[in-house]
């Protein structure tokens, strides 16, 4: 199984249908992945957690609104995936086994926005069991890209992982009147982030606060950016990097989201 890092830019994915990005994970499974996993671990940006945390739901997962003044209906949508309790027991013994000595549970937590919104479009039954795990918004993208490497075997038991985060996520410079181009400081990132990936430099996307321009404006804090990390350390080194979606939205949102898939035989080698 690939993994795979998604964009998912404004909550209003939801809802837009203007949204290209809309459109294209709508598609997923007819042009990204036929093949249906046997569950999905969703690494979001919007939980952040001082040590690694998986969500252990017995039954249907509630959803969570992480998110205000939005349109109503926004409110009202409900994705009510089926947990995944023996995929969480396995996010926890895969990464003890890699070193991660402290991983702790939390059974009650739903799905927030960074998991939910895509998973609607993605696979609208949302008959497909879900697991999340955080980031830990205080240590670096190596020690993301490690956490990614702990879970490999998983690829290989049918799980699709994938980081929910976004390639661009400055909140304070989005362009509400924007004519439709693009300001240069978040061009500049995009276009390093994605030759990084597609050229295989993935020890500089580890270390993008001194490797990309405008790191800090194009990421101000770093919890969206994190959960590439972890895909890319998911797939491993030897991975190849695909861009399967790229647009723009208020100026400064890429929603750029890429495919890894990797060229050995053993997820676990």
């Amino acid at each position: 199984m690939d993994t795979f890092f998604i964009s998912h830019g404004s909550p209003t994915l939801s809802i837009d249908d203007s949204l290209p990005a809309r459109h294209f994970l709508q598609s997923w499974q007819h042009k990204v992945l036929p093949e249906l996993p046997t569950a999905i671990l969703v690494v979001s940006a919007h939980w952040e957690t001082a040590e690694p945390t998986v969500n252990v739901i017995g039954g249907r997962h509630p959803t969570i609104y992480d998110f205000y003044g939005f349109p109503d209906p926004m409110y009202k949508i409900k994705y009510p995936a089926p947990g995944a309790p023996e995929l969480a027991k396995r996010v926890k013994e895969v990464l003890v086994a890699g070193g991660f000595k402290r991983v702790l549970a939390d059974t009650e937590r739903g799905l927030d926005h960074g998991a939910w919104v895509p998973l609607m479009l993605m696979y609208p039954e949302a008959d497909i069991p879900v697991c999340q795990l955080s980031v830990q918004p205080n240590r670096d993208g190596t020690y993301h890209y490690n956490l990614g490497k702990a879970l490999r075997p998983l690829r290989e038991e049918g799980v699709l992982i994938f980081g929910s985060g976004s390639a661009t996520h400055n909140l304070r410079d989005l362009r509400f009147k924007s004519d439709g181009s693009v300001v240069p400081w978040a061009l500049e990132f995009d276009t390093w982030l994605k030759d990084s990936l597609l050229e295989g430099r993935y020890d500089d996307i580890n270390h993008y606060e001194k490797e990309a321009p405008h790191a800090k404006k194009a990421h101000p804090w770093p919890e969206h950016f994190y959960p590439l990390h972890v895909a890319i350390g998911a797939a491993g080194e030897d991975s190849k990097a695909e861009l399967i979606h790229h647009s723009w939205s208020l100026g400064t949102l890429s929603y750029a989201s890429y495919r890894f898939t990797s060229t050995s035989n053993s997820a676990s080698s």
